[in-house]
């Protein structure tokens, strides 16, 4: 999102929040924490500052991560959408409305079909991932 964003506004929301680098596990619970409370609004809810703020929490976290629990990336994006459902304790029939039916949705995730490049822009904003994730 490019929206044009308040800096005083940015500025005493990073006063409040005071991110940083994360350093320990609970450093990365707190961050963790702030990103769910923001994500817990409608996308259209957050403001431009709180959206510039989810932005920064999660390449904190992004870093974090990949220092401190690497992963090998998913090897096609069937894998890596059946991942992000598990994570975020999704069903097939929450993915109905990206793919147009449950059968879509089934055949994505069980390899037999290719996700789209509509789909996958619609799952890359679900998500906050890159495109490429679903390519």
């Amino acid at each position: 999102m490019t929206t044009q964003y308040d800096p005083k506004a940015y500025n005493k929301l990073l006063i409040s929040v005071s991110p940083g680098a994360i350093e320990s596990e609970d450093d990365y619970e707190r961050i963790l924490s702030l990103i769910d409370q923001l994500m817990r609004k409608d996308e259209d809810a957050l403001s431009p500052e709180e959206d510039r703020l989810l932005r920064l929490l999660a390449v904190l976290v992004e870093d974090y991560e990949s220092h401190h629990y690497p992963m090998d990336a998913p090897t096609n994006p069937s894998v890596a959408l059946r991942e992000l459902m598990r994570e975020h304790e999704l069903k097939q029939a929450d993915m109905v409305e990206i793919f147009g039916s449950q059968g879509t949705v089934s055949q994505v995730l069980n390899g037999k079909r290719e996700i789209s490049k509509s789909q996958a822009r619609k799952l890359s904003k679900r998500f906050r991932l890159p495109i490429d994730v679903f390519i």
